[in-house]
């Protein structure tokens, strides 16, 4: 069994966001995790919270799956991690929504 995060994102800067990608990738791969489907979205319909500009700015849905979610938690915790998260990740993105976490049957 794996654990999986849905994620949405209000992406700010594309360019600074891809590197931030290019950067974590590796990082990623050293914990068994890996995105399995990565969308850009024009337009939100529905949110949790209506009045949320947080959850109505998104425009980048995104599933990453782990191994565990202990290799979850390991990942967001790395030293590594956290440097190319500074680096590139605090500049392209204005907010972030954990949509859903679960155990997924692979």
């Amino acid at each position: 069994m794996s654990y999986e995060i849905l994620v949405g994102l209000q992406v700010i800067d594309d360019a600074k966001y891809a590197e931030y990608r290019a950067a974590m990738k590796p990082i990623l791969a050293d914990y068994q995790g890996h995105f399995v489907y990565d969308f850009k979205v024009s337009e939100v319909l529905k949110t949790e919270q209506q009045d949320s500009l947080e959850q109505s700015n998104i425009n980048r849905v995104f599933t990453i799956n782990f191994s565990s979610e202990e290799n979850k938690d390991s990942f967001f915790a790395d030293p590594n991690y956290q440097l190319v998260k500074d680096q590139y990740f605090v500049s392209s993105v204005a907010s972030t929504t954990i949509i859903s976490a679960y155990h997924k049957v692979d």
